[in-house]
């Protein structure tokens, strides 16, 4: 009898969640919504680890299954960009033991979103120098695989990434087009604007994202997408990435959707 007492609850809440979910969505129609969106997927170990798996690569495993319905939420909303911070530059000097895992998750995930009848097309950013070589050709070769595509948002995955970095890293491609044109450093200063270096951002060419979510309760950039990011609205969801629901994307959309942007004026 517990047994069916349980399966019933699960049962309303599920129903619940729905109706819910529906209503959320229809609210929306007709709104403002975000061309592009970036995602810190942050609290998969932690998730793991309240969820009572002894491993905690079982909470980046669920977090890249949410991956892919994170995708088919922001197409239905219209969505045309997405960034998602996968790894940063930091994360990099984990232990083999944790890195190795993740790593080959991450690559699962590209390869998997680059197959045959998926509409996305994805865009790697970070600095995939810093990777495994066999990681960055996989990463590059599901890339290339995209080139073309429509139907579906522009995917940029983060990985290797770091906000400063990729700042250093247009400055230096500015540079170095600079020297190549045979322009002296002085006349660089003098001419040097904002769009500049927007140009030589690993996103150029992409409109700047107009919402940025990150989930696990934390309140900070934590070095993500820092240039670009100097006009977006900004969700703070509770939830842990392996946890984060449909439910929840429509809230952060309702929020956006609420707010007034007003570009520093």
């Amino acid at each position: 009898m517990r047994k069916v007492d349980t399966l019933l609850a699960v049962g309303l809440r599920d129903l619940i969640y729905s109706i819910y979910e529906r209503r959320l969505a229809a609210k929306l129609v007709g709104k403002p919504h975000p061309r592009h969106v970036g995602v810190m997927c942050d609290g998969n170990r932690r998730w793991a680890r309240e969820m009572g798996f002894l491993d905690p690569n079982d909470g980046h495993r669920v977090g890249a299954a949410r991956i892919r319905e994170l995708l088919r939420w922001c197409d239905l909303a219209e969505v045309e960009h997405v960034t998602l911070w996968l790894l940063s530059t930091d994360n990099l000097s984990r232990p083999a033991s944790e890195l190795e895992p993740l790593l080959q998750i991450i690559e699962n995930l590209a390869t998997e979103l680059a197959g045959d009848g998926n509409p996305w097309r994805l865009h790697m950013v970070g600095v995939l120098d810093m990777l495994p070589a066999t990681l960055a050709e996989s990463l590059k070769a599901a890339e290339e695989r995209t080139i073309g595509r429509t139907g579906g948002a522009q995917v940029n995955i983060a990985v290797g990434y770091g906000g400063r970095r990729e700042i250093v890293d247009a400055v230096r491609s500015l540079l170095f087009e600079a020297a190549k044109a045979g322009r002296s450093m002085e006349e660089l200063a003098e001419t040097l604007e904002v769009d500049d270096i927007g140009e030589h951002l690993y996103t150029k060419g992409q409109p700047d994202p107009d919402l940025i979510i990150r989930t696990s309760g934390e309140q900070r950039l934590s070095g993500f997408m820092l240039w670009q990011s100097a006009h977006s609205e900004f969700y703070f969801c509770d939830a842990y990435w392996p946890g984060f629901r449909r439910v929840d994307f429509l809230r952060a959309l309702r929020a956006y959707a609420s707010r007034e942007r007003r570009y520093g004026s």
